[in-house]
């Protein structure tokens, strides 16, 4: 079906036909008009490869310059009412990704462009994963609308997709390798072209030889300056558009300036070509950007990895036991008791618990640790884990979308959807930097027209090229990223930006007790004899009783007797009977025992002897005894995580006050301080007793680091300045903190206290270069003392200093 056709529109795109044009094209030998010389030379293509059916064929205009604002039809489709947007009554919030992030100007630019935009309430792009958080009113905002306000200031923003996205760096890394190759490309040409005029004497360099090495360098230069420099002019025009003053804005200017001045020289045969500074700056500034993006890239590396863990199928065994054939379902589909087949090398699609079958599983990317571990039948794995010897049944405990690894994914999505202050306070330094710089060049350019005109436009130029507030602004952000990944690949997530730097302020840390500084489960602390049967013998009856029994006092038990030597463990208990809270009674290679509290022992064993609570202060007693006889005490308690002490003693070597908070009893809760030389604790706090005196240290100016890992927890860590839940804990607990520890380690928050440290040295180190590089660099240029390329060469290894410095982080 043919377009309908105006009269005086362009017989391609459909826009006005200029008065007077000529341009036209014969299409079906019909001479057609054109709006433009961009126009008639697509269509004189498309008839001369022999398509002309397209223009008979086609049911609309191609595309034109008219629509470049407007937001494909497909991304117009989403609206407030998608589930992926919901977020609640009154707001909606997504996770995009963005195309053609190129520097930290790009981050800067697209967040003023949104905050600008009626409804946004938050937007935040993350610069090291290329992905844009906005958070909008549903009254007053649409998907649509913050599509476009991306779209027209040049970039395209959508839904986030793992795949698409991974596609889209690997052709942005491309085209980026294409571009610097071009440049560099360029640059050697023209080197050979202009070093006989660096090298000649005075009079030896013949005019009309001069000239055609200029013409030469000029032929040789446009494809720099067409195509790799293309990244900084759409930066700049971007920027322009948006009336802001971006970061690409002195560098584009220093690029036209050079070409274009050279171009005049070369044309009137008077004055200094610069084509070998333009290509050479050109050349440098995109080997520091390329260096820029691959260093995001690795920062961004172990988040990408969780994105891709999960499988997109699964093996179902329907028909399971009877039949054990598997019919592949993509793994969304599975449901709550659905039997699968997980293959050595697979991934698990969801969380489940095996049925038939012992492996070792990979779980580093949930838990950072390395090494494999064992599961058995009747244990649970979640899902993301690897399987890494033999092939397991499992049966799912929750759809794919509730595993362990889409929870993990859906606290990365919080990830970097902010900036801690110091990258903000980097941010507006760089915008206010780059309206400085302009005003200095324009008086630089001024006093020198009056100085020595000859040198007024090298000078100039040399000022916007030497100039770097891409280093101010990669400071801190490559440093933070780089830290993340290393914490990352340790068994840390960092939620929110603040966690490190806030984490480096903090003047008081408190810890939860039972399942932070302690292990949450009890443990076998203390053995006593109360009679003449050894102890080991003793473990081995009170085991034999507990074989049984799922009881953690039980478990504590038959935990310490794995210690004991084979040869001790044959025994097993007969005519077994349990007295609810009070213990259990059997009979053991024919002598019956009783095992549990001292009233429930004393019924067989008789009278105590002593005192039954003499040292059992922080402990829960087990008494062993048989007829009329007392045989042994057990002593078991929360153990301390072995970690506890060294991570206690290092915030107290660096000054901080450490404070534990606990709703288990005084006693208990005293015990624990004294062992870890804690000189404040209190116990029996409920959870807003501890919300409360959180409160209170901050009202005194204290900034409070919080870490825990209950439900009861869920409120504190919500209400600290910076917070750390732990991987084991309660899901509520983990959905409010500011960092989650995959490892389940209490020695992690140490590692993430030693990196913020380490980052907040490197970001100063940066910041601090940056200045000081700006402060030398810009007056030596200002006064003629560097030439255009040598201006070029230190503002690209400006950058390059500082993202070589960030990436020091990411070693572990």
């Amino acid at each position: 079906m043919n377009a309908v056709l105006k009269p005086s529109a362009c017989f391609h795109c459909g826009l006005p036909v200029p008065v007077g044009s000529s341009w036209h094209v014969t299409i079906d030998d019909v001479p057609r008009a054109m709006c433009c010389p961009g126009c008639e030379a697509v269509a004189q293509t498309i008839v001369d490869i022999g398509q002309s059916a397209y223009y008979r064929d086609r049911d609309e205009y191609a595309v034109n310059a008219a629509d470049a604002t407007l937001v494909p039809p497909e991304l117009r489709l989403y609206s407030n009412d998608d589930a992926q947007f919901a977020r609640d009554a009154s707001s909606c919030e997504a996770t995009l990704s963005v195309e053609g992030i190129r520097c930290a100007a790009c981050v800067w630019l697209i967040e003023r462009q949104l905050t600008r935009l009626p409804g946004v309430q938050a937007a935040s792009l993350n610069v090291a994963t290329e992905r844009l958080y906005v958070r909008w009113s549903r009254a007053e905002c649409e998907p649509g609308d913050i599509l476009q306000a991306v779209r027209q200031v040049g970039y395209t923003a959508y839904p986030y997709d793992a795949v698409r996205h991974g596609e889209r760096l690997q052709k942005a890394s491309k085209t980026l390798g294409r571009q610097l190759f071009v440049a560099g490309l360029s640059m050697m040409q023209v080197m050979m072209y202009v070093a006989p005029a660096y090298l000649a004497e005075d009079g030896t360099l013949d005019d009309n030889m001069a000239s055609l090495m200029r013409w030469a360098s000029l032929l040789l230069t446009l494809p720099a300056i067409c195509y790799s420099a293309m990244p900084f002019f759409q930066g700049a025009w971007a920027s322009l558009r948006a009336r802001t003053l971006g970061m690409d804005v002195p560098v584009a200017l220093g690029i036209l300036a050079a070409f274009f001045g050279s171009v005049v020289a070369t044309f009137t045969g008077r004055g200094e070509v610069y084509y070998d500074s333009a290509t050479m700056f050109i050349f440098l500034l995109l080997c520091s950007r390329y260096f820029e993006l691959q260093a995001r890239r690795k920062a961004a590396s172990a988040l990408e990895r969780l994105q891709h863990a999960l499988p997109a199928s699964a093996s179902l065994m329907a028909g399971f036991p009877d039949d054990r054939a598997t019919t592949l379902v993509p793994a969304g589909s599975l449901a709550v008791g659905d039997v699968i087949l997980v293959k050595p090398g697979e991934a698990i699609a969801a969380d489940s618990v095996i049925i038939e079958g012992t492996s070792a599983l990979d779980l580093s990317l949930l838990t950072g640790e390395s090494a494999a571990q064992r599961r058995k039948t009747g244990e649970r794995v979640p899902g993301g884990a690897i399987n890494a010897s033999a092939a397991l049944i499992l049966r799912v405990l929750k759809p794919a979308r509730e595993s362990t690894l889409s929870d993990l994914l859906k606290l990365i999505e919080r990830a970097g959807s902010g900036k801690p202050q110091i990258a903000q306070w980097a941010d507006k330094v760089a915008a206010w930097f780059v309206l400085g710089l302009l005003l200095f060049a324009i008086a630089v350019f001024a006093f020198w027209s009056w100085h020595d005109p000859s040198q007024a436009w090298p000078v100039a130029i040399a000022v916007l090229v030497v100039s770097c507030p891409c280093a101010l602004s990669l400071a801190t952000p490559t440093a933070l990223a780089a830290a993340t990944d290393s914490l990352l690949r340790r068994g840390v997530l960092i939620v929110q930006p603040h966690v490190l730097e806030t984490l480096h302020r903090a003047t008081h840390i408190v810890f939860d007790k039972t399942g932070t500084l302690t292990l949450g489960r009890p443990v076998l602390r203390q053995t006593e004899g109360l009679g003449s049967m050894g102890e080991d013998a003793c473990l081995q009856v009170a085991a034999a009783l507990e074989a049984g029994s799922a009881h953690p006092l039980a478990q504590a038990i038959l935990a310490a007797a794995e210690e004991l030597p084979k040869q001790l463990l044959r025994a097993h208990a007969e005519q077994l009977q349990e007295v609810q809270g009070q213990g259990l009674e059997g009979i053991v290679d024919g002598v019956r025992y009783r095992l549990g509290n001292a009233a429930f022992v004393a019924a067989l064993a008789g009278p105590p002897l002593g005192d039954t609570a003499v040292g059992m202060q922080g402990m829960t007693p087990l008494y062993l005894g048989t007829q009329g006889r007392w045989l042994t005490r057990f002593l078991l308690s929360d153990a301390l995580r072995p970690e506890a002490a060294d991570v206690v003693a290092y915030f107290h070597r660096r000054g901080k006050q450490v404070v534990l908070l606990s709703g288990d009893q005084e006693a208990l809760t005293q015990s624990v301080a004294t062992e870890l030389g804690i000189n404040t604790a209190c116990g029996e706090c409920l959870p807003d007793e501890k919300l409360d005196f959180v409160q209170q240290l901050q009202a005194t100016g204290a900034v409070v680091a919080m870490v825990g890992d209950g439900i009861n927890d869920a409120a504190v860590l919500s209400g600290a300045d910076v917070s750390f839940a732990m991987g084991s804990g309660a899901a509520l607990a983990q959905a409010h903190a500011d960092t989650v520890l995959l490892s389940s380690q209490l020695v992690s928050v140490l590692d993430t206290a030693k990196t913020a440290a380490r980052s907040m040295r490197i970001i100063r180190e940066n910041l601090g270069w940056a200045t000081l590089y700006n402060l030398t660099a810009i007056p030596a240029a200002a006064l003629g003392f560097l030439n255009p390329w040598l201006s070029g060469v230190g503002m690209a290894a400006s950058s390059a200093v500082v993202i070589a410095n960030a990436l020091r982080l990411r070693k572990v």
